[in-house]
């Protein structure tokens, strides 16, 4: 990886009042990504193998992990699952080009996104500033169908008084089904409405849209709530699991 001349590439938390943990065994990647990270302002931790990330994660709670699959000691999956376990910190994978199965594995074990290795540190810069924007107090009234009831600015999610434990970005997405009902949208609208990106591999949503009807549906293989829109996308249809 090439380090480049640092920009700011956009808000960033000038107050390091925000804690990021690298997880890389590759010192020269940890170094270069640790330093964009800090010219942004964030307060970063450092960690070259999965027993020693969950020891910094567990003595101070990062706001976000950036967590390279491949490491000595534990894989990044496993330590993915862990942290998600103890809480739902946001979670960028680093993997490398053309191992999509690696990179659907991360998603299903709860990480936000994901960055592909070779990738521009900046590029990576704007990724954190973008999943820690999302994980932020968000604006709006709460919002309930079918037994569903979200906070937006809690960030908080039951079904029938239950508590929902949602990513980031099912979150968000629910969020965003809850405030669209009836209406179908494609993969590229999801990824655009809910991820902010224009352009991604859309396998990213599919992995997401099965994750979250495990945690939505009655029966996840005969889903009501998030229906599949043959030839066009998903729908968020409430009154089908009330009738």
């Amino acid at each position: 990886m090439q380090q480049q001349p640092y920009e700011s590439p956009g808000t960033h938390a000038t107050d390091r009042s925000l804690r990021v943990l690298v997880v890389d065994d590759d010192p020269t990647v940890a170094e270069v990504v640790a330093g964009y990270l800090d010219r942004a302002g964030y307060l970063v931790d450092r960690a070259d193998d999965g027993p020693t990330a969950l020891a910094r994660a567990a003595s101070h709670r990062p706001d976000l992990v950036v967590l390279d699959l491949m490491l000595p000691g534990m894989d990044g999956l496993e330590v993915c699952r862990r942290i998600r376990d103890r809480a739902p910190v946001p979670v960028i994978m680093l993997t490398a080009r053309g191992d999509e199965d690696d990179r659907i594995l991360g998603l299903e074990v709860g990480a936000d996104d994901y960055v592909t290795k070779p990738f521009s540190p900046r590029e990576l810069v704007l990724r954190v500033e973008s999943v820690l924007r999302r994980s932020g107090p968000a604006a709006g009234h709460r919002l309930g169908a079918a037994g569903l009831t979200l906070d937006p600015a809690a960030r908080r999610a039951t079904r029938n008084g239950a508590e929902l434990a949602l990513t980031l970005r099912e979150f968000d997405l629910l969020c965003f089904f809850l405030r669209n009902p009836g209406r179908a949208f494609s993969r590229e609208d999801l990824m655009r409405e809910v991820w902010g990106w224009d352009f991604g591999d859309l396998s990213t949503v599919t992995v997401h849209i099965r994750r979250l009807r495990g945690k939505v549906e009655t029966d996840q293989a005969r889903p009501r709530l998030i229906q599949t829109v043959w030839g066009v996308g998903y729908r968020f249809d409430p009154a089908a699991e009330e009738n």
